[in-house]
């Protein structure tokens, strides 16, 4: 039953995303994505989610594609069990997939799994704070509706997992409704992308997982120092080349 959910889910939103509307969605994430992996070069990467948006090749040189219900999967795997080993990839995109999954929080931990230490987590997802994230929750029937999640939410739970937030951006601050009246939305697209407003309709996050280090020792639990003293070096004669037998 959570597997036709999920998947009832992911198809709806397949379908929203080929409509006008949800092109210019998906331009939007494209932007956000690409700007946030500026500079990031990667080697592996696990991307579990729509194929519809995707980073460029240039910034990753091996992309595995893995899920059930996502068309283009390389790996089959449930959003709570992939089939990959732990710290296997340098980073995980989950693109519009915590919405459509039916266990965000365990989809979230089995991506967190996956990062090696320093690697990175990214999450471009549809922002419930907004008039897509509304149209999202609340059109269509109930078992097709997405369940999108807040920023902020997120990034409690990846405090939780080991990782430190590295980069937040908004995007799409056009209404969906105003998709024929692009010129008279411009300007306040321009102000609120500027000013970085949390009313987008989509948002990206960047998240290292942080490496484990040494906690040093209280000073009162260290062993007494000790005044550095030369160590007396025992000296080797010369033995001669030819020496004589007894």
């Amino acid at each position: 039953m959570q597997v036709s959910t999920a998947h009832s889910r992911t198809q709806r939103l397949q379908d929203w995303l080929a409509t006008p509307a949800g092109q210019y969605l998906q331009a939007q994430q494209q932007a956000l994505l690409e700007a946030a992996l500026a500079g990031k070069v990667m080697q592996y990467l696990l991307h579990y989610g729509s194929d519809l948006v995707r980073p460029a090749r240039e910034r990753v040189r091996h992309v595995i594609r893995l899920g059930m219900q996502h068309p283009g999967s390389e790996l089959l795997s449930e959003e709570a069990a992939w089939p990959v080993r732990e710290h296997a990839a340098d980073a995980v995109l989950l693109l519009n997939a915590l919405e459509c999954a039916d266990s965000p929080h365990q989809l979230l931990r089995e991506a967190a799994r996956c990062v090696r230490p320093g690697g990175h987590l990214v999450m471009v997802g549809v922002n419930p704070w907004s008039l897509w994230g509304l149209r999202g929750r609340w059109c269509g029937p109930a078992e097709q509706r997405l369940h999108p999640l807040s920023p902020a939410r997120l990034i409690d739970w990846l405090h939780l997992l080991g990782f430190a937030l590295e980069h937040r951006q908004f995007g799409c601050y056009r209404p969906p409704l105003c998709m024929s009246r692009a010129g008279g939305c411009s300007r306040v697209e321009q102000v609120a992308q500027r000013l970085q407003l949390p009313g987008g309709g989509c948002y990206v996050l960047v998240a290292c997982k942080r490496v484990a280090g040494l906690r040093p020792l209280p000073e009162s639990r260290r062993a007494p120092r000790l005044p550095l003293r030369a160590v007396p070096v025992a000296k080797v004669g010369h033995q001669p080349d030819n020496p004589s037998r007894s």
